[in-house]
């Protein structure tokens, strides 16, 4: 099996490097940055602080320490403005992006011109590799929704790195893989779980101790909020409300928890006895 996927990197390393090489000659050998819309215009390079959480990412998992700082030896730091964009749907991928603080979001427009919210990614997450990897181009708007700091490592530079380490690829494959395995996670929890399971469940997963009371600090706004786990705002509001129930309080920026471990229950149980008070909620 270790034998066979060796043979798939090397053949997919072998057709990327073959695409990029294309591309280059197509434009005379220079490759072509993503533009970066709204940012600050301080890109800079990462830090020492950057590089611990860098090193630290599921892409990079499992490889030395040295590998990683040759891989993002010519990557840039760019800080993001709230609301500002990282790269559009559409725009040609040549780099693919680690967050190191705030919080970004993408999403794809609607026959109807509305946002659809694919996921939303903050610090220690990476995103765009696949794309990045194979000279695709973005296949949705990645815009920042508080300001921003984000890594940006070129493709040709990637290339080049897994044709001299392919356990690169096999770092990154695994990766990809995860991250296909959680995104049919959240389709699942779309599809089977009530409105009142996919708010408990978020603000579980936000909240800083496992069982006992808290507060917990909304990420982002409420909207975003209610477009990430599938609701309309006025769902969400109403979902808040019958929270109300489990101890749970929500003020403007923040959320107060009576017993996270209620929460979690009441996520994961669809048969309690927690559950069959919000019978209906949708």
């Amino acid at each position: 099996m270790i034998d066979s996927l060796q043979t798939f990197v090397n053949g997919a390393v072998a057709t990327v490097t073959r695409r990029w090489s294309d591309r280059g000659q197509a434009r005379g050998g220079v490759g072509v940055m993503t533009k970066l819309r709204g940012t600050s215009n301080m890109a800079s390079h990462p830090t020492a602080g950057d590089l611990e959480i860098i090193n630290r990412i599921a892409v990079f998992r499992g490889l030395k320490p040295e590998t990683v700082e040759h891989i993002v030896a010519p990557a840039s730091a760019v800080t993001l403005k709230a609301r500002s964009t990282l790269f559009r749907q559409g725009d040609p991928a040549t780099a693919f992006f680690i967050m190191i603080d705030g919080w970004t979001k993408h999403y794809r427009l609607n026959l109807s011109g509305e946002e659809a919210v694919i996921h939303v990614f903050t610090k220690g997450d990476s995103f765009a590799e696949a794309a990045a990897l194979t000279g695709a181009r973005f296949p949705a708007t990645a815009e920042a929704v508080t300001d921003a700091r984000v890594i940006r490592v070129p493709a040709d530079h990637i290339i080049r790195c897994i044709r001299e380490d392919p356990n690169i690829a096999l770092a990154m494959i695994a990766s990809m893989s995860q991250r296909l395995y959680l995104l049919m996670q959240q389709v699942e929890q779309l599809k089977a779980q009530s409105g009142v399971q996919r708010v408990a469940e978020f603000l579980a997963s936000l909240a800083p101790v496992d069982r006992g009371p808290c507060v917990i600090a909304l990420p982002y706004d409420k909207a975003l909020i209610a477009a990430r786990l599938g609701l309309t705002p006025s769902s969400l509001s109403r979902t808040f409300a019958k929270l109300k129930s489990v101890g749970v309080a929500v003020r403007a920026a923040d959320v107060a928890v009576g017993d996270v471990a209620k929460l979690r229950r009441l996520a994961k149980d669809e048969k309690s006895t927690i559950r069959g008070t919000f019978r209906g909620a949708r």
